[in-house]
């Protein structure tokens, strides 16, 4: 299936790709991907280093007349985000990525595509294996776990590295040059709770939302999509203000980094409210669809009979828990005061389950102002401690503030505009790359984001674009021809 990506061009790009696809790779679990990205370099005949946490430097010389030139790090994650659409069989555990050309775009059946941050990992293996192309000293560094903690980051010690100026090839449009990036903290709230038997003459719903767009919970959080854990929370808060529905389950969303696209619920109410719970729950249906209808035109709101759940939730915790969600900054909280039109803080309302006794959400928070970020995790905290949920702040970590006067910048800047005959979108953005995190360990590297156009990151709708990975390969070998001399 993969031999129509293996013809695209640059085809040293696109073959890379799929090889690293074929390997299972989701983060905390990249055993396998690390293997083979060792077996790689020391395939080449490169030094190959496995350092304490799991990330791989593999090292290569300057080729013929760029031994002057700075050594360089290029840099990548070797992880990737597994989503899949309900209706997909698919083992991320076991199965490489089954990818398709539509148009002018790459694709996944049914899955993430993997291009984040894979398409920057096979631009690196392409370097380091090629004979004929042109660079300084390299150190390629292949960080693990990017998506679910950044702890390769973190756990990259000072003195490994010689290099100077850093190459993060993890920006998601071929027109931007990133400075700067958020920071971010993970929020995860928790509670027991009395589990009751469900009441004589109470007749179960289920109740999914699905159909959502989702997409990647920094660089997406601005757009205006649908969140399945508020509008999930929305229904059922209409449902007992009206109808007195009790809770038996909730299993909404999945990673912290993904906006999520489906909720499902279990719920009762009383049998003689049927039909008009059944009516309210397709009028408010229909209202959420219409307020959504521009941005998530595929939403569903689903309401369908099942057996009535053998328990319910305590009905305290509920009304308090539905209240939480309800007051629980989800989205944009405040917009950069200094650089137009970039989000500087903002969360994400990414998981939430209710079952058996226990509550568990989970939020990861962003910004570029480590105080507005500490300012809105107090917020969310507050929300959720006032219905009893104690509240755990974890693997935080810090943004990467624009030094906008980078010898590398410069460098990237000029030829952008004397190889396209227009300037490129130099800005920071509202994801979380690892610049920052590297940065503390070493602070006088210079560092720089770029890479090809992807869209849809983090969901199953992801896709990377052929004709900018052609203009971005082509960047890429420009800059390894100009990088400063020593």
């Amino acid at each position: 299936m993969n031999s129509e990506i293996r013809q695209l061009q640059p085809q040293q790009l696109w073959n890379k790709f799929a090889d690293l696809n074929a390997v299972p790779r989701a983060s905390k679990k990249e055993e396998r991907v690390i293997a083979f990205m060792k077996d790689f370099g020391s395939k080449l005949g490169l030094e190959t280093i496995e350092d304490e946490v799991g990330n791989v430097i593999i090292k290569k010389p300057a080729t013929a007349g760029m031994e002057d030139r700075v050594t360089i790090v290029m840099q990548s994650h070797l992880d990737m985000v597994h989503q899949k659409n309900n209706d997909t069989d698919f083992d991320f555990d076991t199965q490489g990525i089954e990818m398709y050309v539509d148009g002018d775009w790459v694709r996944a059946k049914g899955t993430t595509l993997g291009a984040d941050n894979g398409l920057g990992v096979a631009t690196i293996m392409a370097i380091l294996e090629s004979t004929d192309i042109a660079h300084p000293a390299i150190e390629a560094l292949f960080t693990i776990d990017e998506e679910t903690g950044m702890t390769g980051a973190m756990g990259l010690k000072g003195g490994l590295l010689d290099g100077k100026i850093l190459l993060n090839l993890d920006t998601e449009e071929d027109d931007e040059i990133g400075v700067g990036c958020a920071g971010g903290v993970d929020i995860t709230a928790t509670r027991t709770y009395e589990v009751e038997e469900t009441p004589e003459f109470k007749t179960g719903f289920a109740i999914s939302v699905k159909g959502l767009q989702g997409g990647h919970s920094g660089m997406d959080i601005h757009k205006g999509l649908g969140n399945a854990n508020k509008i999930m929370n929305r229904v059922l808060f209409d449902g007992f203000e009206n109808f007195g529905l009790r809770i038996s389950e909730i299993d909404g969303g999945s990673l912290r980094n993904a906006i999520p696209r489906e909720s499902n619920a279990k719920v009762a109410i009383d049998a003689v409210h049927e039909e008009a719970f059944i009516a309210e729950m397709k009028e408010l249906a229909a209202t959420i669809k219409t307020e959504l209808k521009t941005m998530e035109p595929e939403l569903e709101i689903v309401v369908s009979k099942i057996d009535t759940p053998a328990t319910i939730m305590d009905l305290g915790v509920q009304e308090g828990l539905t209240r939480a969600i309800y007051a629980a900054c989800n989205g944009v909280y405040r917009m950069s005061a200094d650089i137009p039109d970039l989000v500087e803080t903002s969360n994400n309302i990414a998981r939430v389950i209710v079952k058996d006794g226990e509550i568990k959400i989970g939020c990861l928070t962003r910004s570029s102002v480590e105080s507005s970020k500490e300012d809105l995790a107090n917020s969310l905290r507050a929300a959720f401690e006032l219905t009893g949920c104690e509240v755990e702040l974890s693997g935080d970590y810090p943004g990467w503030t624009p030094n906008m006067d980078s010898s590398i910048l410069k460098v990237l800047d000029s030829l952008y505009e004397e190889m396209n005959g227009e300037k490129a979108n130099v800005a920071a953005c509202h994801a979380g790359l690892e610049c920052g995190i590297l940065g503390t360990n070493y602070p006088d590297m210079e560092m720089i984001s770029f890479g090809p156009t992807i869209k849809g990151a983090h969901s199953p709708d992801e896709r990377a674009s052929i004709s900018s990975a052609q203009k971005y390969w082509k960047f890429v070998l420009e800059i390894l021809k100009n990088i400063p001399k020593k």
